[in-house]
């Protein structure tokens, strides 16, 4: 067996490799320079931290690899899809450093209430500024934590001991681990208007993009003070900007930026801000524990089979990989579909329990990851879910998880899904139920959404529009769209049975706009969706986007 590690990891990782009988481990300073294809020739592992780009180039001199393991979160230096077809397993090791960034933040938030960097700058200068420096305790204020996957529960820990009082944001965590760890769930607007500081801990997804903006800003409490150490491109800097030049936002702490490194920003020039370069997980010991868990995960793979932290696929010969792939991407975007109306959306939920039911032909198929791409739709924007860890980390959050294998359907499509996700929020409880299909061997469609019979294609922008059943509603959401020049890529309709047995339509019916929308169509989209909302006729408006995972 032949491990590369490309590039310098610890000593501890490499003792785990080299104990292995029979196991040749080549170590990044025994490759020579442009060295590293041909010692890819023969390999069966390959290790990578951030700056090796294991790309198509890279994987076509490796025929033999089994494996790529990448000493961190991110795989945007792996070609992912690559790997796929080559039958390559790629993992990654999310997790690792969640005390590092929760310490972190942690050590922001106590340098802003007490000014430390400037106490420390005015003494190396020889001033003795005591006045100026007038600070402020923890203890008693709110935290509001975005995001309460590993490192948010880690942060929730920690600012306990401090006193603190706090409040989370997260549709994906049951309110049961929430509990336990002294965090109240609110809804997102709450967090904003809440919170004495606000720590961010979300992965970047369609939904979380910009999530601190101008809007989220004006609502927050005056004074507040904002720690980023997630993604950069959770925030628009623009609005931070303003909010710490008013006064609105008191402070902002920021190790994440939109573009790295950071050059010529107008942070440099606010005193309210402090900056470091992306070092949330940059200890000896997360380092340490990053290098151990891969060290680990490759050996179980390569002697035992076992899959952990993968980011691609699961174990399937390439025939049953082939049958299957069209229902996991069926099954993610039915995922995506439910999942924000369960929980993504404003008015939704925490989830509470999953369940699965596969009927026809699909119960007679391998659908772990079938029912992992499901799940990984649902917790989208979840932090650090993938189609492999999906049902690990939704038992991790407490939700439940419930599957059924039913092969006989009368009549109808040859091969259903059917997802249920039941949520609750404030002592209220209900369901989303989806119904979906494959059709023609590569179109993921939905068959029923909510209790409605309605065909549509689960791909791109979708417009869920809930109306009553009166004369009118159709035309008047195509106009809207129309006067937005948004093209209606595709329109399906439904009713429900109530409406459909009326003498008179007064029931309830539903639309699934999919649309196509230009990025300089935004803002269009933004305003057709605000029309919509106003016609009388239309109880409710949701914009889903549904990408790939």
């Amino acid at each position: 067996m032949k491990i590369v590690i490309a590039e310098k990891v610890s000593p501890a990782t490499l003792a785990i490799l080299q104990e292995q009988p029979g196991w040749n481990v080549v170590t990044a300073d025994k490759i020579a320079p442009g060295g590293l294809p041909a010692e890819l020739a023969d390999a069966d592992a390959l290790i990578v931290r951030s700056a090796v780009q294991a790309d198509a180039t890279l994987l076509a001199s490796a025929p033999k690899l089994r494996i790529i393991g990448r000493a961190g979160v991110g795989v945007d230096n792996i070609d992912a899809a690559e790997a796929t077809r080559r039958g390559i397993v790629v993992m990654n090791t999310p997790g690792a450093n969640a005390v590092a960034v929760a310490e972190l933040t942690l050590g922001l938030m106590i340098s802003m209430a007490r000014s430390i960097p400037r106490a420390n700058t005015g003494m190396h200068a020889g001033k003795w500024d005591k006045k100026s420096l007038q600070g402020s305790e923890l203890r008693g204020k709110s935290l509001g934590i975005v995001g309460l996957g590993r490192i948010g529960l880690e942060v929730a820990r920690r600012a306990k001991a401090f006193g603190m009082t706090l409040v989370g944001y997260d549709p994906f965590v049951a309110p049961v681990i929430a509990r336990e760890n002294s965090v109240t769930l609110v809804p997102i607007d709450e967090i904003f208007s809440a919170s004495d500081y606000l720590s961010l801990h979300v992965g970047l997804t369609p939904q979380t993009e910009g999530l601190i903006n101008k809007h989220s800003i004006a609502i927050m409490k005056p004074g507040v003070r904002i720690v980023n150490c997630a993604r950069g491109e959770l925030i628009v800097d623009e609005a931070l900007i303003e909010g710490l030049k008013s006064g609105q936002v008191a402070g902002a702490a920021l190790d994440v930026f939109r573009a790295e490194p950071l050059k010529d920003s107008p942070y440099f020039d606010l005193e309210n801000v402090l900056l470091s370069p992306h070092i949330a997980g940059s200890t000896d010991e997360a380092q340490e524990a990053i290098g151990i868990q891969l060290a680990n995960q490759v050996r179980d793979y390569l002697k035992l089979g076992v899959v952990q932290n993968a980011v691609n696929v699961a174990s399937l010969s390439e025939e049953e990989y082939t049958e299957v792939s069209p229902y996991i991407e069926m099954a993610d975007r039915l995922g995506q579909l439910i999942g924000h109306a369960a929980g993504a959306a404003q008015d939704g939920g925490n989830i509470e329990s999953i369940s699965l039911i596969y009927n026809g032909r699909l119960a007679q198929m391998k659908t772990d990851l079938i029912r992992n791409a499901a799940i990984a739709g649902v917790l989208r924007t979840a932090d650090g879910v993938n189609r492999i860890n999906a049902a690990a980390m939704a038992t991790e959050r407490g939700v439940r998880l419930k599957e059924d294998k039913r092969e006989f359907i009368a009549g109808g499509a040859a091969a259903t899904l059917k997802l249920s996700v039941h949520w609750s929020r404030n002592g209220e409880e209900g369901d989303w139920v989806g119904l979906g299909t494959v059709l023609h061997g590569h179109s993921p469609r939905i068959l029923s959404y909510d209790g409605i019979d309605i065909e549509a294609e689960l791909a791109g922008t979708l417009v869920i529009i809930r109306n009553q059943d009166v004369p009118g509603v159709i035309g008047r959401i195509g106009t809207i769209l129309g006067e937005a020049k948004l093209n209606i890529a595709n329109f399906a309709l439904g009713r429900s049975q109530a409406a459909r047995s009326a003498a008179m339509s007064q029931g309830q019916a539903l639309a699934l706009v999919q649309l196509d929308v230009p990025q300089d169509a935004r803002q269009a989209l933004d305003q057709a969706i605000a029309d919509l909302c106003n016609v009388e006729a239309i109880s409710s408006v949701r914009v889903v986007e549904l990408g790939k995972l």
